[in-house]
């Protein structure tokens, strides 16, 4: 079985040895991080990074996170975990905040070729959402990766709103094997969820709750993926920690399968 980190994929691609023969195993994980504040208040980007470097992810995807934002001390916050985790990142800015800026980041192993942020549809002049589309580089292929946080209003039609939009988007790269990861704030039960049922499978069979944080009781964090044939779940849970975010993380080890031969 193929476990990527950076350095592997560099000697994969420069030995040419990897032939499409086994499945890529990748650890991924969705983590809406309050802009690094806890349940008790405190503002600690080192206890976020702990709880991410404990699951050795390759691919992270992070919500509500601050670049230079006064009111978590002009931290570029995804610049320092990509520090504190050692790992490379990217950041989609969707909102002007306090002289900075607000919205979701992706932290990854895997080489990233190419990234881009793309606003979403805004309902009735509503926080502005986006979803950071980010291209990554592995020995065969390359994979997708979108990292979204939609809009958390009791009405649900922006939600819906943007599952279309991020349906649209991915289609437009169907052959590319792809994963979608974030904060979707609305359960499996929801018009939202059955909207991105059309072109995604969940990795979660059943609902893994993520919130409230304390007693999890709702699950609106999550881990999808396309095309369905070419993905495998070994293992998805909702990671036991309840006081540095007030959302539990959502972690999944997924299987990729290769390529088939063009006919």
């Amino acid at each position: 079985m193929l476990r990527f980190s950076l350095l592997t994929v560099g000697m994969l691609l420069a030995s040419g040895t990897v032939n499409g023969a086994e499945p890529v195993r990748l650890r991924v994980l969705s983590y809406n991080i309050h802009h690094g504040e806890g349940v008790d208040r405190k503002l600690d980007l080192e206890r976020i990074a702990r709880v991410i470097r404990e699951v050795e992810p390759d691919l992270v995807a992070l919500q509500e996170v601050d670049q230079r934002v006064k009111r978590s001390g002009s931290v570029d916050q995804p610049a320092e975990l990509a520090r504190l985790t050692k790992m490379q990142v990217v950041f989609g800015a969707n909102i002007e905040l306090q002289g900075g800026h607000y919205g979701n980041a992706v932290l990854s192993r895997l080489p990233i070729i190419r990234h881009k942020n793309h606003l979403l549809p805004n309902v009735e002049a509503g926080e502005q959402r986006g979803v950071l589309e980010v291209e990554l580089e592995m020995a065969d292929e390359r994979l997708l990766l979108f990292a979204t946080h939609l809009d958390h209003r009791r009405d649900d039609c922006e939600r819906i709103a943007s599952a279309r939009a991020i349906n649209e988007l991915a289609l437009t790269q169907a052959k590319q094997p792809a994963l979608l990861a974030g904060d979707l704030n609305d359960t499996p039960d929801s018009k939202t969820l059955a909207e991105f049922a059309l072109q995604w499978t969940s990795a979660s069979e059943k609902s893994l709750a993520t919130i409230p944080v304390s007693r999890p009781t709702r699950q609106i964090d999550f881990l999808l993926y396309r095309p369905q044939n070419r993905w495998k779940v070994v293992e998805i849970k909702v990671l036991d920690e309840a006081v540095a975010s007030d959302h539990r993380p959502i972690f999944a080890v997924l299987e990729l399968s290769p390529p088939q031969p063009a006919k």
